[in-house]
């Protein structure tokens, strides 16, 4: 099972229901700050996740997305945080 980087990103209007999303997200992220987290994930693990956090959300005022990163791709940051992902640190070769 080949894992590959991706980012959830959430905009959630109810406090509850972002609370369950954050939750559920928590055991499956490596990285992330409040409501974009950074996992890796096969193509399974994505599918099940993306339906766990389908059934917390009410689609006509949430919104949910799952991206695909490029492990290669350049990564374009502005601000204090870190430029360098965790998985550009996790992926990096030798």
């Amino acid at each position: 099972m080949r894992r590959r980087p991706a980012i959830i990103a959430y905009d959630i209007s109810s406090p509850l229901r972002r609370r369950r999303v954050h939750r559920q997200l928590v055991q499956w992220r490596i990285d992330g700050q409040k409501s974009v987290h950074e996992c890796l994930l096969a193509p399974q693990e994505a599918d099940e996740l993306y339906l766990q956090l389908g059934e917390l959300i009410d689609p006509d005022k949430d919104r949910l997305l799952l991206a695909w990163l490029t492990p290669n791709a350049p990564i374009e940051a502005r601000g204090s945080g870190d430029s360098e992902s965790l998985f550009r640190r996790m992926l990096r070769v030798g």
